[in-house]
């Protein structure tokens, strides 16, 4: 400050020699007040969190003869211009970032001008501090060793952090992060001082270490217009060191020993281990038997070994609960902390039995069994004695049966065995158990150990051998059964021959024959033989009867039987000769049209009711075709008029005589002949005349004819007769009385 005045007071001479001497004054600038914002920056205090790029000043001066100046800012060469200005309005701008940690005050010469003189002055700007610098460990991060017997409540480190702010924002407490390992200990907020918390501890054989995380947070400040709070952290690493506190740590619990039967005295059984709960520092272990030996073990001190004294057969139980104690040794021979387990010893059987089965005379592979088939369900085999029998002990003695053989006919039990069992088999499937399929059946039975390692077994033969009952009726080769046979066969002739089998043996497979239902009446069956044959009375006839259809039944001795069904059918034969109708006998032929003639043959079948026509003779010859199926006649195509038949004869009648043969298509074939006589006339135009002359061989259509105009003529006579009458009737009816009404006309 006292430079600045002494610059301003040589200013001033300066200037007052140019006025004096020249009569022009220097420019000068205004005077700062308190909190001024313009004249020469003298004394400005600025914020740190300023921002580039802000107006911060406005430098403001005159010159006494009016004239216009300008402004400007330099620095000292060499440093960091932070301000410009604008020489005309005196606006100064920041221009670069403040720092107050690295630069707190700037030294600014500040200058003004007119168009002759020129005044500069140095003056400071003060940085003011804003809440931008986050706390800074000192001795972060860092490693700690602190033994485990350390005392809880107990200081353990110290932890320092600096903030370069000012004020609060410079002022730094001190917290723990939450985390799983941060609960057994706690820091003073302000000193920084970590300790273990009271009624914690530390364990070296649960955590080894612990990483605890400290945040350091200042007391917060102004940054940028805002409320801020600014905080970092660091990681101590606390590492637990050990000390003798814990007692030996037994490995590989629970111990469970065997001793075998072929095991010996000395035989080492089970080896027990323990170390020192204390690892980093750990001590001697001597190992003994505390309770439960009975004298049958003993063990070595310093391996642990547990031996046999005893043979396997002396033993008094077959299972040991042998307590073990293990005891910590310090170097100087002190006996210090002990650990106990317990070692379960098993007395156990060596697995060099196989299962065995036994019949009523000592081992046996081959049982043997008769009975009858098809045993009742659930029913159990009586003629089977065996027994199973493995002679080791425990599980190695436990075995499963299995019965294998064709389907489930039968079933073991029971199914697990331990030592020994008699076995029963039952019946499951009875209806398979079939004489007819199988007259003996085998199956293996099978018993394979458990939970052994050899897996044993053994197998046994069963066979059964089964006899037979009558259990299956007769059954026919065929539901139904079809028989032709001709018509008019002899009686006594063979009709068909039907087959039933039955598969059961003996007598029991014996089937007799035998024939019901309405269509049997004319047929008789062989009991023995199945054959069925006319009765010898029996007349066939395919005309009156061609279909018979009846049941012949197989039965066994015991009446077990089924049906079939037989169908018969009469073939006929040509035993017909073709008969004519007599009626077609006699026709009238108009010229241009045919008449028919008809035969009837009564055979059943076809071909022999087959009929075909044929002309024999004609009287004249060749004057007629006919047609051979239908028996149509008719005349010659060149024939058209009566004129052309009376030249053929002179008869005037024109009456021809056709003789016509009807023969069936049988074998052999009957043949019948007829004379036809015909009358030849011409086409009559009038149709009713026609119509009536047609009539001529219908009498049965005359008489519906003349019935019918009878009937009509009552029916109209009838009608006429009741409309006269009501007529009658109608006019002779007496009108009532009733009020007369007199009209008068006037003139």
């Amino acid at each position: 400050m006292k430079n600045a005045r002494e610059i301003q007071f040589s200013s001033f001479l300066l200037l007052a020699h140019f006025c004096f001497a020249q009569s022009d004054y220097a420019p000068y600038f205004y005077d700062n007040g308190p909190n001024s914002n313009n004249g020469n920056m003298a004394l400005l205090n600025l914020s740190e969190d300023t921002p580039r790029g802000t107006q911060i000043y406005v430098l403001n001066g005159t010159d006494p003869e009016g004239q216009p100046v300008k402004y400007g800012i330099t620095f000292e060469p060499g440093s960091k211009e932070f301000f410009r200005v604008h020489p005309k309005s005196g606006v100064v701008t920041l221009i670069e970032d403040l720092d107050r940690e690295a630069q707190d005050e700037i030294e600014v010469f500040v200058s003004i001008s007119d168009s002759l003189n020129k005044v500069v002055e140095k003056v400071s700007v003060f940085i003011m501090d804003a809440n931008d610098e986050r706390p800074q460990f000192q001795n972060m991060p860092s490693i700690v060793d602190v033994p485990e017997n350390t005392t809880s409540g107990s200081s353990i480190y110290k932890v320092q952090a600096v903030d370069r702010d000012t004020g609060s924002g410079g002022s730094v407490t001190y917290f723990l992060q939450s985390s799983e390992q941060s609960p057994k200990f706690a820091i003073d907020h302000h000193s920084g001082v970590l300790r273990i918390k009271p009624g914690e501890s530390l364990d070296y054989e649960k955590s080894r270490t612990h990483f605890i995380t400290v945040v350091a947070k200042d007391g917060g400040g102004i940054y940028k217009g805002k409320q801020q709070v600014m905080s970092s952290s660091a990681t101590l690493t606390i590492n637990v060191i050990d000390t003798q506190d814990s007692p030996p740590i037994f490995i590989g619990t629970p111990y469970f020993g065997y001793v075998y039967e072929v095991s010996s005295p000395g035989s080492e059984i089970f080896t027990v281990s323990a170390k020192d709960g204390d690892m980093d520092n750990p001590n001697t272990i001597i190992y003994s038997l505390d309770s439960g030996a009975d004298g049958s073990f003993s063990i070595n001190k310093t391996s642990g070994v547990i031996t046999l004294n005893l043979y396997p057969a002396d033993l008094r139980r077959e299972v040991f609960n042998i307590k073990v104690k293990a005891l910590e040794i310090s170097p100087e021979g002190k006996r210090l902390d002990f650990a106990t387990t317990t070692v379960t010893i098993r007395v156990v059987d060596l697995n060099n039995h196989p299962p065995t089965f036994y019949g009523e005379n000592g081992p046996q592979n081959v049982f043997e069994l008769t009975m009858y088939e098809h045993p009742q369900e659930g029913e159990f085999l009586r003629g089977l004695k065996i027994t199973v029998n493995d002679s080791d002990q425990g599980s190695n003695a436990k075995f499963n049966l299995r019965l294998v053989g064709p389907g489930r006919m039968l079933r073991v039990v029971p199914q697990t065995v331990l030592n020994e069992a008699q076995v029963t088999v039952l019946v499951e499937d009875s209806a398979a158990m079939d004489f007819e399929k199988s007259q003996f059946l085998t199956f293996k039975l099978l018993a394979v150990e458990i939970d052994t390692p050899e897996r044993f077994s053994a197998t046994a033969d069963i066979i059964i051998h089964l006899l037979d009952t009558n259990d299956n009726a007769p059954k026919f080769t065929s539901d139904f059964y079809i028989a032709r046979i001709p018509e008019n066969s002899p009686g006594g002739s063979n009709v068909v021959s039907v087959t039933a089998m039955d598969p059961d043996s003996g007598i029991w497979g014996v089937v007799k024959y035998s024939i019901y239902g309405s269509g049997a009446d004319i047929f008789l069956i062989q009991a023995d033989s199945g054959i069925i044959y006319t009765q010898p009375w029996a007349s066939l006839d395919a005309e009156v009867k061609s279909k018979y259809n009846f049941y012949v039944k197989a039965e066994d001795p015991e009446g077990k039987y089924s049906l079939a069904e037989v169908f018969v059918t009469i073939t006929d034969l040509n035993d017909h000769p073709p008969a004519f109708n007599e009626n077609s006998l006699e026709q009238t032929m108009v010229i241009g049209a045919p008449v028919k003639i008809e035969a009837i043959d009564e055979d059943a079948e076809e071909p022999n009711n087959l009929i075909e026509y044929s002309i024999m003779k004609a009287d004249p010859d060749n004057i007629f075709d006919i047609n051979a199926d239908t028996g149509e006649i008719k005349l010659k195509p060149y024939i058209k008029s009566m004129d052309i038949v009376q030249n053929i004869t002179n008869q005037r009648d024109c009456t021809w005589s056709v003789v016509v043969q009807a023969k069936d298509r049988g074998s052999p074939s009957f043949s019948t002949t007829t004379v036809v006589k015909i009358d030849i006339t011409e086409a009559i135009k009038s149709r009713m005349l026609s119509y009536f002359l047609s009539l001529r061989t219908r009498p049965w259509t005359v008489f519906g004819i003349c019935l019918s105009i009878v009937v009509f003529a009552i029916c109209l006579t009838v009608f006429i007769s009741t409309f006269i009458f009501w007529k009658s009737v109608k006019k002779s009816r007496v009108q009532p009385k009733g009020k007369i009404r007199k009209i008068i006309r006037r003139p």
